[in-house]
């Protein structure tokens, strides 16, 4: 395969605001209604849990703030933990220590890079006691409460073996389906079947307000307590008496247009990006030593980072090959920082994370812009090829 010579920068992954962006928001400037209270805040959560096949949906400011408040609802307490995968970006550790609670590092598995139902076994049998109906980590005599399913880089988690184990040892379960919206579980949406889930628009994500966030619940009490904690624990709009300590984690009217018009759109979002994965799959299969990250045969994931893994064997770095795209302005991306290695959660326990470990030393992701061209998707396999030939 050939391409062209050209240094034009292709990025990592930017908003396609092809669709009714404009109009609606410009509805919501005619009319006044920009602010955190308008009929498209009311029309976005209503057509987003139709989408994601929830019974309640509440938008919020961004995907961290609606991992807080789902952390909340499931009873998280001060000095507690809960269990994380230490591959993940680092906002679910952040809103567990918003809860003034720990997170608990545990490792992903290797094919997939979801949070291990194995390793979660392993912790509980091996590094917890029961007290009870309660569970003790016996390294840091703290309780665990519950559990984060991060569904990573567009891919799902693997709900079904961590819900059985929170269910027989007590934990509740929160699914963190910030990076995938538009995945199949077992044919269901991710979100459809979580007691609380937590969904993000930052400007990278399958669908963007520019910022913005949804909790998604079937429990319409908890979704009740969710609405009233993100619009500052409001009991008397007229007196202003507030009952409780609440947050301003409001989305405004004009993100929600923005995401009205952005929902519209999504199945053909999902589509290109999963297109966009099989080239790159397809482009790479010859080459030894490199995989891109596929999905389980339960799954159809919604492939949000298309990722690029080099096994250790490989004779090229993915900071070489990082540094070889950026020498002709294709953007990359490592993955993240494990977090029990991160200077920010030196006080959280961790579990051994060995997986993490290597997909951070191994992994980089392609750009996947759904508005990404065909030729520069042959641009980015023609370079990719070419610095590892």
């Amino acid at each position: 395969m050939t391409a062209a010579p050209s240094h034009a920068p292709i990025a990592l992954c930017t908003p396609n605001l092809a669709g009714n962006e404009l109009r609606y928001v410009q509805e919501c400037i005619e009319t006044g209604w920009v602010s955190s209270v308008g009929a498209f805040v009311t029309r976005f959560e209503r057509e987003f849990a139709e989408a994601v096949g929830a019974a309640h949906a509440i938008a919020m400011v961004n995907g961290t703030a609606a991992l807080h408040i789902a952390l909340m609802l499931a009873g998280v307490q001060v000095d507690e933990e809960v269990i994380v995968p230490s591959l993940t970006f680092i906002a679910p550790a952040n809103a567990v220590r918003y809860c003034g609670a720990w997170p608990a590092f545990l490792d992903v598995e290797p094919t997939h890079l979801q949070l291990d139902p194995a390793a979660v076994l392993r912790f509980l049998e091996q590094d917890c006691i029961r007290e009870g109906t309660v569970v003790i980590n016996r390294r840091t005599n703290r309780r665990v409460r519950a559990l984060v399913a991060v569904d990573l880089l567009g891919h799902p988690a693997d709900t079904a073996a961590l819900g059985d184990l929170c269910a027989a040892y007590g934990l509740a379960m929160i699914e963190d389906a910030t990076e995938s919206l538009g995945a199949l579980r077992r044919g269901r949406p991710v979100g459809a079947d979580a007691r609380l889930a937590a969904f993000s628009f930052n400007g990278n994500k399958l669908i963007t307000t520019g910022g913005g966030g949804m909790l998604v619940t079937d429990d319409a009490q908890l979704a009740a307590r969710a609405k009233y904690l993100t619009t500052q624990a409001k009991d008397d709009a007229v007196e202003f008496v507030h009952g409780a300590v609440g947050w301003n984690y409001r989305l405004t009217n004009l993100q929600a247009a923005m995401g009205v018009a952005q929902l519209e759109q999504l199945p053909a979002f999902v589509a290109r990006k999963r297109a966009i994965r099989a080239a790159y799959a397809e482009a790479f299969a010859d080459l030894p030593h490199v995989r891109i990250l596929g999905e389980a045969e339960w799954a159809r994931s919604a492939q949000w980072m298309v990722t690029l893994l080099l096994d250790s064997t490989s004779r090229h770095t993915r900071q070489q090959l990082a540094a070889d795209l950026a020498a002709v302005q294709i953007e990359t991306r490592p993955l993240w920082q494990p977090l029990h290695r991160s200077p920010a959660h030196a006080g959280a326990w961790s579990g051994p994370c060995p997986n993490a470990d290597a997909a951070q030393a191994w992994a980089l992701s392609l750009p996947c812009s759904t508005h990404l061209t065909d030729n520069d998707l042959n641009r980015v396999i023609h370079d990719v090829r070419r610095s590892l030939a």
